[in-house]
This record gives structure tokens, sequence and C-alpha cells, in this order.
């Protein structure tokens, strides 16, 4: 068969028509996927001036995945084209970081410029309480447990929930309960919270309470922001 004609077919075949180009809002929205998501990795690294802020894995994350399916469908861009346009803004972020005269007072005006733009389009959870983080939290743990065993993850969701527990107990002793109070007060905020779980499972939904706070309650108690007592 002459191979010809089929590549001249080919050399025929109309070329695919070029992204739409980003305009101004796109870039910022990237620029704020790149941010976000630098600091949500030094938070999981413990950096103490990233967890000045919202933590920010999961809100982040469906940020990104917000601002990715919107370009996709505004631009024609694919979902690769798109990844590599993020990574190529995480860079652009760590470029201007190593070149800023002071990258500190730099990231504070990211920021500020970015979480209205995350919160609008992914609003807070609201913060669960010091009781109700030591049920989600053993909740978890359980979960885990039945899936995995005892592995790491595991115990150290055991670890944090029994420090949430105490911490919640020493709360409820210092507001004038008795051991037995609590233990029923601990118990019914967990069966609550397991019944609401399982109903919004059912329903496709995922957890309503913003379960990453529990993890800066559960931090030494010196690590903790003055106002998350």
């Amino acid at each position: 068969m002459n191979p010809l004609p089929i590549l001249m077919l080919a050399l025929l075949q109309p070329a695919a028509a070029p992204p739409v180009p980003l305009d101004a809002g796109q870039k910022r929205d990237l620029s704020c996927v790149a941010i976000l998501a630098i600091i949500a990795s030094e938070q999981e690294r413990g950096v103490e001036s990233a967890l000045a802020y919202p933590l920010l894995t999961e809100r982040g994350a469906t940020y990104a995945g917000l601002v990715g399916e919107r370009i996709m469908a505004d631009t024609g861009r694919s979902r690769e084209q798109v990844r590599e346009a993020i990574l190529a803004a995480v860079a652009a972020q760590q470029a201007m970081a190593a070149s800023a005269a002071d990258p500190d007072e730099l990231l504070r005006s990211e920021m500020a410029a970015c979480l209205p733009r995350l919160d609008a389009a992914v609003p807070p959870k609201p913060k669960p309480d010091l009781t109700q983080c030591a049920g989600m939290l053993q909740l978890a743990y359980e979960q885990v447990y039945s899936r995995e065993g005892l592995s790491k993850t595991a115990q150290d969701l055991k670890t944090l929930a029994a420090v949430l527990d105490s911490r919640a107990r020493d709360r409820m002793r210092a507001e004038g309960l008795s051991g037995q109070e609590s233990d029923i007060m601990l118990t019914q905020g967990r069966e609550a919270m397991l019944a609401d779980a399982r109903q919004r499972e059912a329903q496709g939904l995922g957890a309503d309470l913003d379960i990453d706070h529990c993890f800066v309650l559960a931090a030494p108690e010196e690590k903790q922001p003055r106002n998350e007592h």
C-alpha cells in the first residue's frame, strides 16, 4: 500500500484549534491554586508561618479542581495542559519568593488576595468544638481500624482521639460536670455524629464539619492559637 495518499489526507485535515488564551482572572486563579498548594505543603511539614493560615489541604484541593474544570471548559485545554499550567504557576510563585526582598511580605500579600477567592468558591466548614472533635477522631480511628487494623494511621488517630477526650473531660470537669455526666455527653455526641455520618454517606455527601480543625485542637497546647480553646 502506498502510504503517500494517507499522509496527504492527514496533512489536509484541519489542525486542532489552539486553546483560548487565559484571561487575567484565570491567570489569577491559577496563581492562587499555586500559592494555596505551597502553603498546604508547608502546613503538612509543620512550618510555623504556614500554620497561621486556615488548614488548606482539603479546601485547596477542592478549589484547584474547580479552577481546573472551569479553565478546561472555557479554554478547550486538556486536563494535562491545565496540570502543566498549575505546575508552571507553582514554579513562578517559588521564583518570585526566591527573588523577593521580603518573601514573608510577598506571601502575606498573595494570601490576602487568594483567601477571599477560596472562601467564595469553597466556603469553610463550621469548626467543631472540643467535645465534637473527641468524638470525630474516635469515629475516624474506628473506621480506619476496621479497614487496616492497628496501622500507623490508626495508631495516630487513636492517640489524638485520646488527647481530645482527655481535654474534653478536663473542660467538662472545669464546668462542674461529673465523670459520669462527661461519659454520657461524649457517648451521646459520638452516637449522634455516627448517625449523621451514615445518613450523609447514604446521600453521597461528605462531612459537614471541619475535621482539620480537630488536629489543631489536638496539637500541643503551647502551639495552639489562643482563640482555639
